[in-house]
């Protein structure tokens, strides 16, 4: 469901309402409330109407002011144009150029054509015959620049709010009050996450300057600067691109104790960086999107096992093409700003990728750009073309994706050519680039021909087989190939105890989730009969699920008593659950007191069983086993299978009260059972595993037990009575 401006606008109404006192914005000398956000929004949209301002460019810092004035166009429906504080003068000519802009707020404008008017925020030029714009354009995100001049992608109102709005059901159940604007504002993914999100949640944005931040450049950062600021803001969440983390993270290993959750995306995320921020308490979800599609695509959830991307968020759908592009629906763009609009509402991304479970996996790209670590895109030609311009340079390959600082290989266009000429020669290159594109490490190398594979016979470089015979140097040093258990690598790359019981459980839990009845229950594909018989028997599963608790708790022993404290949070959540099912069945049509009077299946006995065994007759701390596969099933699929079936079965609220309560409150039960696991010895983390392969099976079993006496199947039925 797309949200509007008007929807986004009218919560953020309903915010000053019930609480006009919180902090909507603080750029740490300035604060605007809740109740005050709305007039600032308003003033500001009366001197846009007063210049005649239609096509405007956004060139402030991080603060107040660029939230107020980015509002103030939203309300009205204006047309708003970031522009990145790295953009050379070229890029910012052509950006004006190319979008028709009548106005500017902001340093710089005097210097492409604007002058000033009575306001002094706003100056504006006469456009005669501004460019034609995609029908309900209110936005153009520029990109980086692949090649010279950044390319326009045009996107509507609807689409940015509506992935906030996506972003902010993920995030929701973690009580998210405060959000560090970490990237500039500018920038699509922290426009987005690190103001709508959290203005949407009614939670405050914080708005530094890049300065503060720790930025210098595109391409340069201070992560001591970056965590002073992080330490007075104390927020629950961040945005990042890789070489933010891994520069916070080197900086100071543990993880501040105010963060509940860090997104990173832009570019790849090398797996040794993702379990050293994890090994430091950082809540670190790698995520995947892009501009065409209002940024973000797929992210990883809390409580969820991490895997690749994530799962689409809701407003989106993936598809792979044959040959493994990942194409993507929903939020897309109007268009590239001056050409036709897209021929298909399926965006080819250019990105390679494969499914894992109902997570998407990257696997590279089918162009040669290349994304820097940081989240700049850089076309190598572009740059290649401009050292080769220089005399003293013949050939040149240049390498970045997922590095700090781009790379060259260069061959000297003579004998004579020394280092010192070549590095005069890539200075002179790099000053007309910008610095994102730009060369910062060189090495010098024998020249490129087809007799040794690295040319095609048309001239063509053969990238391939020079990153291979270049491979000590060129590749990112930070990745990590994938581990099996028997790798020994494993030193090198070691997994927490939670990612341990992920990996030792990922063949039982594939299992489960393909399930056919649950992958029909997340397409709306499920009749009411089939919906009542899964809510009879997590009846009789649930139903144990305090007794269960309370056993454990007696048997734990003394070196596990923390664990008893956890499980007392548990029961008190736990509570009553049995009775929230019951009214489901009710409320769906059911017979309540029947199904609880109706026998548990086998496979629904049996997980009973198989959890109580270990409490009763082994290592107590098994039964954690059981939550690691509940509460995980719920997490992944719960909310939008009660979505689907609320619609295909025309179900009321108070049908499906149990799968949406669980959804979301699973959420948090597995961050908090995240950090039960990892503190769990050798022995309890096994008995964990060997529990959870088990309970897996079963459940997995229980639903295809609903499918086949659903289905009438007469043989599955008899052995089901048998077994009862």
């Amino acid at each position: 469901m797309r949200t509007s401006p008007e929807a986004f606008l009218a919560r953020l109404a309903r915010h000053a309402g019930a609480q006009p006192t919180r902090i909507a914005l603080d750029d740490g000398e300035r604060r605007v409330t809740f109740a005050g956000l709305s007039g600032e929004v308003e003033a500001r949209r009366r001197r846009l109407n007063d210049c005649g301002a239609k096509r405007v460019a956004l060139a402030l810092d991080n603060g107040i002011d660029w939230t107020l004035w980015d509002l103030a166009l939203l309300r009205e429906g204006r047309v708003a144009v970031p522009v990145p504080a790295f953009f050379s003068d070229a890029q910012r000519r052509h950006l004006v150029d190319a979008a028709g802009l009548d106005a500017w707020i902001g340093p710089g404008g005097g210097a492409h054509g604007f002058a000033a008017t009575r306001d002094p925020a706003i100056a504006t030029r006469r456009v005669a015959s501004p460019p034609a714009l995609p029908a309900g354009t209110t936005r153009i995100t520029f990109t980086s620049g692949t090649s010279g001049s950044p390319k326009g992608v045009c996107l509507d109102a609807a689409a940015t709010l509506s992935v906030a709005t996506s972003i902010a059901a993920v995030v929701e159940p973690l009580g998210i009050e405060r959000h560090l604007a970490m990237l500039p504002l500018t920038t699509l993914l922290e426009n987005i996450g690190g103001l709508y999100v959290p203005l949407w949640l009614g939670a405050t944005a914080c708005l530094p300057g890049v300065a503060e931040l720790g930025w210098r450049g595109a391409s340069g950062f201070d992560p001591r600067r970056a965590l002073a600021t992080l330490d007075a803001c104390r927020p629950h969440s961040l945005i990042l691109v890789p070489q933010l983390l891994q520069a916070l993270v080197a900086a100071r290993p543990k993880a501040p104790e105010s963060l509940r959750f860090v997104a990173v995306g832009g570019a790849r995320v090398a797996d040794t960086l993702l379990a050293s921020a994890r090994r430091g308490g950082w809540p670190v979800f790698e995520g995947y999107g892009l501009s065409e599609c209002a940024s973000v695509v797929c992210l990883n959830r809390p409580g969820e096992p991490a895997r690749g991307v994530g799962r689409p968020l809701p407003h989106a759908e993936v598809r792979l093409a044959d040959d493994g592009e990942v194409q993507v629906q929903g939020a897309s763009m109007l268009g590239y700003l001056g050409e036709p609009p897209p021929a298909s509402a399926w965006h080819a991304t250019g990105d390679l990728g494969r499914w894992e479970g109902n997570a998407l996996v990257l696997e590279g790209r089918r162009r040669e750009v290349f994304i820097t670590a940081y989240g700049r895109n850089v076309d190598p030609q572009w740059v290649e073309g401009e050292l080769c311009a220089r005399p003293a340079i013949a050939q040149a390959l240049v390498h970045g994706e997922s590095l700090p600082a781009n790379r060259a290989l260069l061959v000297p266009a003579s004998a004579e050519v020394d280092d010192a000429m070549l590095a005069a020669a890539v200075a002179e290159a790099n000053a007309g680039l910008p610095d994102y594109a730009r060369i910062h490490e060189w090495r010098r190398c024998a020249p490129f021909t087809p007799d040794n594979h690295q040319l095609t016979a048309n001239g063509r470089l053969r990238r391939d087989a020079i990153l291979a015979a270049h491979g000590d140097w060129l590749p990112a040093t930070s990745s990590c190939p994938r581990l099996e258990p028997s790798s020994t690598l494993k030193k090198e790359c070691p997994m927490t105890p939670y990612q341990q019981l992920q990996q030792a459980t990922r063949d039982e839990r594939d299992w489960l989730l393909a399930t056919p009845l649950l992958t029909r229950a997340l397409e709306g594909r499920v009749s009411r009969d089939e919906y009542l018989a899964f809510l009879g028997q997590a009846y009789h599963h649930v139903r144990f699920t305090v007794p269960l608790m309370m056993a454990c708790g007696a048997r734990l022993p003394d070196r596990l008593g923390w664990l008893r404290d956890a499980l007392v949070e548990y029961i008190e959540e736990e509570h009553g659950h049995e009775r929230w099912i019951l009214d489901d069945i009710c409320a769906a049509g059911g017979d309540a007191e029947a199904a609880a009077a109706r026998p548990a299946d086998p496979a629904t006995r049996l997980m009973v069983a198989a959890v109580r065994d270990p409490i009763e007759h082994g290592n107590p701390v098994g039964f954690f086993g059981m939550v690691q596969v509940l509460e995980g099933t719920s997490t992944a699929l719960a909310t939008q299978a009660a979505e689907r079936l609320q619609v295909s079965l025309a179900l009321p609220d108070e049908a499906v009260r149990y799968l949406t309560s669980h959804g979301s409150l699973d959420i948090g039960h597995l961050a908090f059972f995240e950090g039960l696991v990892n503190r769990l010895e050798a022995d309890d983390l096994a008995a964990v595993v060997d529990t959870a392969r088990l309970v897996y099976r079963l459940y997995g079993a229980m639903f295809r037990g609903v499918e086949a006496r659903c289905a009438g199947d007469s043989a599955a039925r008899e052995l089901c009575d048998a077994l009862a």
